[in-house]
């Protein structure tokens, strides 16, 4: 018999298996054996005991699930003995079972199917794990591996959030939405549902808040600062739920344990409300419109007993719509502006002794505990929360990194990890120049999967108040439901991985050969196929030749590849070990699976070779000396990674080619990004030298541009024709402060550069 016992973590399952068991999250315990339980029109979901509502509630949905997704239709019966010993599925509650709430025990052979768990949200988990074990291809037979799981979750707050805000989602895609968390083990749903460009939730009392606040009169086109002046669409923007349409959702949501986590931005990201019932401002005469760019607005909720009377009846309207203890009331990126110039809320600082602004959110956020919890509820809000003292009844939702995290649970408060370094599913997943338009970024599938939601630093009794994980979906960019099941999934799945499966070492090999089987069974879902994506490395060797290392996520499939131009195939060349380069190429590569490449590798003279600054870069944009010369240059404004930024007076480097040879041609590119203060330099002096202190020869290069337009890459060449040197130096200035007229008229400005190249 094939056996296969997992204690804690799956280690190379899929090779050891044949690819049967492609659960994820993978199960807390597993065994695989032989055999396969076979789905028939005689088949049963039998629900024990008989009188359980709830239980007999969820076989219901299995088979309405299994109905849509695998074309068999099973009748649910309930427990009685002439069923008793059938090839039937069994879902028992077994009170006995030590699992908690959420975890069950299954075992799948070939005469029967038994699930046990000690609530019916368990035997939900089960029946969620069985439709994973059912095949994807709808054509084939209806049959399960046998299979003997134990499992429970590690964490128990696994979620996902959806901005709606930005961009309205229908109710049909919100279901769809919820259908794959529940699918995938993922019991917290938390719906973004008012911001500056939105208000998405029908309030009775407040019909305005709908009326205007839900439409906005257009959108910007493109990044943020892609464009200056930026550029608008001037199509109308709106849409909202109303009451009964969220009483249908929480419903929907509800018979798939999913608890939905509404979130009622406060003070700050007001604008939406403030365009329907200015007087919540700090300046009730100025007109207020829903926003129609992103970013963060100086307009915030006044912490007026005005405000906190309308606050407290939405919230009231909010928690009769939302029975789960939780309501997510912000409490980031709320700009001080408003009230530093508010004579209102000075007076307020004084009346009760606060020390500054931050202490006033502080405040504000207080109120809003002490309502909440007065209601038998609880506020989740954003690290920012933790200005100025953290409310007493707050769990903390930790966005800036961990520190918020640790420094709540270190207060005994319960948190939420959610850092945007690895659960913003808003950033690029590939390279930004061929990927569709996000915030910018970059985070791909296996540094999301890396993630350890519970900090080092922390003792174990600190580690107790990390109640979970979540990724998190903002759509500034993403204005449609094609466009968000590109950016969540499979990436949400790693996150229901990381949420479900024991504390310890993580097998992403394993994990990568999973996923490649599961996705099939994401029926027509978007998805993206970054998994397959291929990368390369370089490396020069003693040669001065670019030796290339190409390696993929998913680790079994064969890589093919061209260096002429041509479009690879399976009849092409087989990559088995590093390409080597003796000129620059532009390298084709792809995969069986449908992994593609296309990157072009500038050989020069100046690769790999060594420079020094006179004066400094950012220390970030490059920490190793390295990128001026590392072959890669940049192909996109959507992206810094390739790119070294200088914040200060301007750019002094020396490159040393390591001996005298002819230098004929020295260019570099500079980055023109005008709205973001990135003014390219007016001009660039390079000069060439064999002592490197005696630079004779030099090119002053103009940089000629226009401050409108669009975002752009301008190159600057230096033509020496027949020189002969060892040093190349370039010069460049900052081109001073932004002119008036620009939002940051006076600032300073910055550049950015990539590769010297050399020939």
């Amino acid at each position: 018999m094939k056996y296969l016992l997992l204690l804690l973590l799956p280690i190379t399952l899929a090779a050891q298996t044949d690819n049967q068991y492609n659960l994820i999250p993978f199960p807390a315990r597993f065994a695989g054996q032989n055999g396969q339980f076979a789905l028939s029109s005689t088949t049963r979901i039998v629900v024990s005991p008989a009188n359980d509502a709830a239980a007999k509630s969820v076989a219901q949905t299995f088979s309405n699930q299994l109905k849509a997704s695998n074309h068999v239709a099973l009748t649910v019966a309930l427990a009685n003995p002439a069923l008793a010993k059938g090839a039937h599925i069994f879902l028992t509650i077994n009170k006995k079972l030590n699992l908690g709430d959420e975890g069950y025990k299954l075992t799948v052979t070939p005469g029967r199917v038994l699930s046990e768990a000690s609530t019916p949200k368990g035997l939900f988990y089960a029946t969620q794990t069985m439709r994973q074990l059912l095949p994807a291809d709808r054509s084939a037979r209806v049959t399960m591996p046998a299979c003997q799981i134990t499992d429970k979750p590690r964490y128990a707050y696994r979620g996902m959030h959806l901005d709606v805000s930005r961009h309205f989602m229908p109710v049909a895609f919100v279901k769809k939405y919820i259908d794959l968390m529940a699918m995938h083990k993922q019991n917290t749903f938390h719906w973004h549902l008012t911001d500056d460009q939105g208000w998405r939730i029908e309030i009775k009392k407040y019909p305005k808040l709908t009326q205007i606040g839900s439409r906005r009169t257009e959108t910007l086109i493109g990044q943020y600062n892609q464009n200056y002046p930026q550029q608008f669409d001037g199509k109308p923007q709106g849409g909202f739920y109303t009451q009964e349409e969220i009483r249908d959702v929480v419903r929907y949501a509800q018979a798939r344990f999913v608890t939905i986590v509404p979130e009622i931005e406060m003070p700050g990201h007001a604008l939406a409300a403030l365009a329907a019932y200015p007087e919540l401002s700090c300046d009730p005469a100025k007109t207020y419109q829903v926003a129609t760019k992103w970013g963060v607005f100086d307009d915030v909720f006044c912490p007026s007993e005005k405000t906190f009377g309308f606050l407290q009846d939405v919230l009231t309207e909010v928690m009769a719509l939302f029975p789960g203890r939780y309501i997510h009331i912000g409490g980031d990126e709320c700009p001080k502006t408003a009230w530093k110039q508010s004579a209102f809320c000075q007076e307020l600082i004084k009346k009760n002794g606060l020390k500054d602004e931050h202490e006033l959110q502080s405040y504000f956020i207080r109120r809003i505990d002490k309502f909440v919890t007065s209601k038998g509820r609880a506020i989740i809000g954003w690290d920012e929360i933790l200005e100025g003292g953290l409310a007493p009844n707050a769990t903390v939702m930790s966005w800036r990194g961990t520190e918020g995290g640790i420094a709540a649970a270190k207060q005994k408060h319960n948190v939420i990890m959610t850092p945007g370094s690895t659960c913003y599913l808003d950033q690029y997943q590939g390279n930004p120049a061929t990927e569709p338009l996000a915030i910018g970024g970059y985070l791909p599938l296996d540094k999301v999967y890396a993630y350890e939601p519970t900090p080092a630093e922390l003792t174990p009794d600190q580690q107790k108040y990390i109640l979970g994980v979540q990724g998190n979906l903002w759509t500034e960019y993403i204005p449609n439901t094609q466009s968000v099941e590109y950016m969540v999934w499979p990436r949400a799945l790693a996150l229901a991985e990381i949420g479900w499966i024991p504390a310890g070492p993580r097998n992403f090999e394993d994990f990568a050969q999973r996923l490649k089987n599961h996705l099939p069974k994401l029926d027509n879902i978007n998805y993206a196929r970054r998994l397959f994506d291929i990368s390369a490395t370089t490396q020069a060797n003693d040669q001065g030749q670019i030796q290339v290392k190409l390696s993929k996520l998913d680790s079994d499939s064969r890589i093919f590849y061209t260096l002429n131009g041509k479009e690879p195939n399976e009849r092409s060349t087989e990559y088995i070990g590093p390409i080597t380069l003796n000129k620059t190429t532009t390298l084709r590569a792809m995969t069986p699976t449908g992994g593609k490449l296309t990157q072009t590798f500038t050989l020069h003279k100046g690769k790999n070779k060594s420079y020094t600054y006179a004066i400094r870069p950012d220390a970030d944009s490059d920490a190793q000396n390295a990128k001026l010369t590392d072959g890669v240059r940049g192909d996109t404004p959507r992206s810094l990674r390739e790119w070294v930024y200088f914040f200060g007076p301007g750019m002094d480097v020396i490159l040393d080619l390591g001996e005298v040879t002819s230098v004929t041609k020295v260019s570099l590119n500079f980055l023109k990004v005008i709205l973001d203060k990135n003014f390219p330099p007016t001009s660039v002096d390079i000069a060439i030298s064999k002592d490197g202190a005696d630079f004779r020869e030099a090119i002053n290069q103009p940089v000629k541009y226009e401050l409108t337009g669009p975002w752009d890459i301008l190159p600057v060449v230096a033509d020496f024709k027949t020189a002969r040197a060892r040093y190349v130096r370039i010069r460049a200035s900052n081109a001073g402060v932004c002119p008036a007229g620009h939002p940051n008229a006076g600032a300073k400005t910055w550049f950015a550069t990539d590769e010297i190249v050399v020939e």
